[in-house]
């Protein structure tokens, strides 16, 4: 599977700019089968306030990521845009397959406390898995990642790949490599992080980086073998390994 990151820093609030710049990305990566968008690529992370710069259900998003995807014939997980839906505000996740058809939508989980996102935002409470071209694909948002059991609780539901569109601060940088590898391997999965401020990785079950790229607008492109990922739980399967005897939940939750 050819995997490609549109990485690029949207325009504060710049939404017709940011839409052309996805639009002119998403065409030079149209011979992947996978295109992934950052966090927050149509407004930039976050323009206040956020209301007025919502997509009402996703409308406009959704036209315009299965148009792309059905013109090209490649699947796109189009980031994450914020969404407006029942009067409450989102930072959602939408999934566009090969034949222009929503197939997959995701709400960030986890609000940052420290961008305050919690004040603007609704948290999801639902994980995600849609299946592209066979292959199942787990959706996650930035700060989801610091989270091991909520990404746990992905790989357990099947996913082989796990795609994490980000805007995720470069200050932080060191924390974030080492949680994307220990997510990799601690799940035994790929883990594909598209992140708006640069430095967007791609990284097989063993923690090693098949691509990554520096800042500014890149695609960033690699190819994912899925055997490679058999291979490794072949020799040494730790979902199937856990010991479930002990609630280790238990009195912390």
């Amino acid at each position: 599977m050819k995997i490609s990151i549109a990485q690029f820093k949207s325009e504060l609030g710049a939404v017709e700019e940011n839409f052309r710049t996805a639009a002119r990305l998403i065409e030079a990566a149209r011979n992947s089968d996978v295109i992934l968008l950052p966090e927050l690529w149509s407004t930039g992370y976050y323009p206040t306030p956020v209301e007025n710069f919502a997509d009402k259900d996703g409308e406009r998003t959704k036209e315009f990521l299965c148009a792309a995807s059905e013109k090209f014939s490649v699947n796109i997980i189009g980031g994450s845009v914020i969404v407006d839906s029942g009067g409450k505000i989102f930072n959602r996740c939408m999934v566009a397959n090969r034949r222009g058809e929503i197939v997959a939508s995701y709400d960030k989980t986890h609000l940052f406390s420290f961008a305050n996102e919690g004040d603007v935002f609704s948290a999801g409470d639902k994980i995600s898995i849609v299946e592209l071209d066979g292959v199942k694909c787990g959706l996650a948002i930035c700060y989801d990642l610091r989270f091991p059991e909520f990404i746990r609780k992905i790989a357990l539901a099947g996913a082989e790949i796990i795609f994490i569109p980000a805007a995720w601060s470069l200050k932080r940088l060191t924390p974030r490599q080492v949680l994307t590898k220990a997510r990799a391997i601690e799940n035994q999965i790929f883990v594909v992080f598209a992140n708006s401020s640069g430095k967007s990785e791609i990284i097989n079950p063993l923690g090693e980086v098949l691509a990554i790229a520096e800042r500014g607008e890149k695609i960033l492109t690699a190819e994912i073998n899925l055997r490679e990922r058999a291979e490794v739980i072949a020799t040494m399967n730790l979902l199937g390994d856990r010991n479930l005897a002990v609630d280790f939940l238990e009195g912390i939750r």
